[in-house]
């Protein structure tokens, strides 16, 4: 349907922009000032062992303080639905799934395959809910609402803390950091999960693909 090719589009494009993301990704986060100079970034979050400053296409060879905030922004972004994705492609891979139907026929969540094929096997309006509450994420909740946010990709807008305000700042530094690691480390983790499941084969943990 014109729906599914759509999906499928899309989320095709997510990936190339999360791979596209992860050749920058090394590239570290906020502060600074405005400056068109590579010594404004080479020494910032994310330059870090065993690679220090990587940005082999050169996405902050002319970059200011707000060009590098946003690669910064779509790189934390992009980590976080990776390593979303990389755990959805584990647990439903080791067979478990939400209890009952996934609509009115009697569809069920656990007749739901693995990976790709499950876009094709989602009832049309469910892939519509899917799209509704990933724009109302995108455009209402995951970004700085209240304009008080610590850092780039801080999207706790005073409700969430667990806390983080209780942490001295080498402690905040090192989660961060920590965060974009796994993040980059999922992108690449879920770009692999989707080549292999188009060679097949079997994966140790994931299983047959």
């Amino acid at each position: 349907s014109q729906l599914l090719s759509f999906f499928i589009a899309t989320m095709k494009s997510v990936i190339f922009a999360a791979a596209i993301a992860s050749a920058a990704a090394f590239a570290p986060a906020q502060v600074g000032k405005t400056t068109t100079s590579l010594n404004a970034f080479e020494s910032e979050l994310g330059a870090q062992a065993p690679l220090g400053f990587w940005d082999p296409l050169g996405f902050l060879d002319r970059a200011d303080q707000e060009t590098f905030d946003r690669l910064r922004y779509v790189e934390l972004k992009h980590g976080r639905i990776s390593q979303l994705a990389f755990l959805g492609n584990i647990i439903t891979r080791a067979g478990v799934h939400l209890p009952g139907d996934i609509d009115y026929s009697g569809t069920a969540f656990d007749s739901i395959p693995n990976g790709w094929a499950a876009v094709g096997a989602i009832p049309q309006a469910g892939l519509l809910q899917i799209v509704a509450f990933v724009g109302a994420l995108e455009l209402g909740v995951m970004k700085d609402v209240t304009g008080d946010n610590e850092f780039v990709g801080d999207f706790r807008n005073g409700a969430l803390d667990f806390g983080w305000d209780t942490f001295d700042e080498e402690t905040k530094l090192s989660k961060r950091a920590i965060e974009l690691n796994n993040g980059r480390a999922a992108m690449m983790g879920i770009l692999g999960l989707m080549v292999h499941e188009q060679l097949g084969g079997s994966l140790p943990v994931v299983g047959e693909m």
